[in-house]
């Protein structure tokens, strides 16, 4: 186990290359199950979380291999019944249940593991795949699924009390692609990453029309064929080095980036008063400056602010002076950070799902533990401009989602160091 020493006080300046969508990569690379032929996939980030998928994918059956970003699968003869000990360790492992249950008819596949960060259901999963006319039964911690024979059209509603689900999209979408009729997909999440999946689709022979929209409507085919792609931006990490520059930067620039799939934070640092320059060629660059001003942020589906930046705007707004507030509307209880950035010294008070914060002029390195993926980024982000060193422990969250983010960071100047935990 790993834990990242962060020295504050450092100015950031340069220029850093963003990778691959985390998001996006693992239905993707689950989307190689519905095909016997070779699927070659670019742009897949290194990170914890796609190792897994690719171990899961061989345990499956398909041949994979990987190298310099690139993933390669063929799974000519595949398994319906994915291994507990991989699944456990990724809440994301969900997502080969689409793909097995309409290439093999069935899937048997463990409750998944994951960050804890509130209720993060598959309930919605289970209720598409049973509006797909599918077979569902939950026991022992398993999810056993068992498709239909039925062949007429069919109604899938993917809304929550919460919104859509992007994973449940992708599951039910994949899942509907070789069945057979029309099935119409309504309430969907129209997240850019749920866009990459179905663009993947199609160009192994899917017939989807609706990409980007609330309904998809799937004409199921026989089957489909290889395909070749390349993996959007990650539209999170993107967003994460654009707090980084914020917070303590003279000058950053993203390269590779996709400002269209960032919107709804880059609008929130520009109200705050950071100056953030985007060019047609995937640049966005943004600069430190001295009075920012705090803001108001509700989180929401796309295209609104995302959860999976509340984190890094709770670091940054606790260092801007006055009053901000963060309601978190998709997991309310998303707010484990806030104790470990107040061991830092930040002013953050909690009204049920709204938290409270008072901007102060410094923060204080201090020992702090990461309880998820973006809680992990949050506390490295405080830890650039904090006075003397913060300890992250816990290092394992943030290495599943942020590829390399301790050479990133250090390459635009910040000083930190990985060190081995035993013990």
């Amino acid at each position: 186990m790993d834990k990242l020493i962060v020295h504050g006080g450092h100015l950031l300046e340069g220029t850093v290359y963003v990778s691959g969508s985390k998001n996006s990569s693992l239905p993707i690379l689950a989307a190689t199950l519905l095909t016997r032929d070779k699927c070659v996939i670019r742009r897949v980030p290194d990170l914890s979380d796609t190792n897994y998928m690719v171990q899961i994918l061989a345990s499956l059956g398909a041949q994979v291999e990987r190298a310099s970003g690139m993933v390669t699968v063929e799974a000519d003869s595949i398994r319906s019944e994915a291994p507990y000990d991989l699944v456990r360790k990724m809440r994301a492992s969900v997502c080969v249940m689409g793909p097995l249950l309409a290439r093999t008819g069935e899937c048997l596949v463990s409750l998944p593991g994951g960050c804890v960060i509130g209720d993060r259901p598959v309930d919605l999963h289970l209720r598409g795949f049973e509006q797909l006319g599918a077979e569902v039964k939950v026991s022992g911690g398993n999810i056993h699924v068992k498709a239909s024979p039925d062949s007429g059209d069919r109604e899938v509603n993917m809304l929550g009390k919460h919104g859509s689900t992007v994973l449940g999209t992708d599951n039910v979408l994949m899942a509907s692609v070789l069945t057979r009729g029309t099935t119409v997909i309504e309430g969907v999440a129209t997240e850019p990453e749920v866009v990459d999946l179905t663009e993947f689709l199609i160009k192994m022979g899917a017939k989807i029309q609706g990409a980007g929209t609330r309904t998809l409507v799937v004409e199921g085919v026989k089957e489909l064929h290889g395909a070749e792609h390349t993996v959007i931006p990650d539209r999170i990490e993107a967003g994460t080095f654009l707090v980084a520059g914020a917070i303590a930067g003279r000058r950053v620039t993203l390269k590779q980036a996709d400002a269209q799939h960032m919107q709804g934070f880059i609008d929130v640092l520009v109200q705050c008063g950071y100056p953030v320059e985007i060019s047609g060629a995937g640049d966005i660059t943004i600069s430190r400056i001295e009075n920012p001003r705090g803001a108001e942020i509700r989180t929401e589906p796309y295209p609104g602010f995302p959860t999976d930046m509340q984190a890094q705007f709770t670091a940054l707004l606790a260092t801007v002076p006055g009053l901000s507030t963060i309601t978190e509307n998709i997991f309310p209880q998303r707010f484990m950070h806030v104790p470990e950035l107040a061991r830092m010294g930040a002013d953050i008070s909690m009204e049920g799902p709204t938290a409270i914060i008072r901007g102060t002029e410094r923060l204080g390195g201090a020992p702090v533990m990461a309880s998820d993926l973006r809680a992990s980024a949050a506390l490295v982000l405080a830890g650039l401009m904090a006075e003397g060193s913060t300890e992250v422990n816990r290092l394992y969250h943030i290495d599943r989602g942020y590829e390399h983010i301790d050479h990133k960071l250090g390459m635009l100047g910040a000083r930190m160091e990985r060190v081995k935990v035993t013990g």
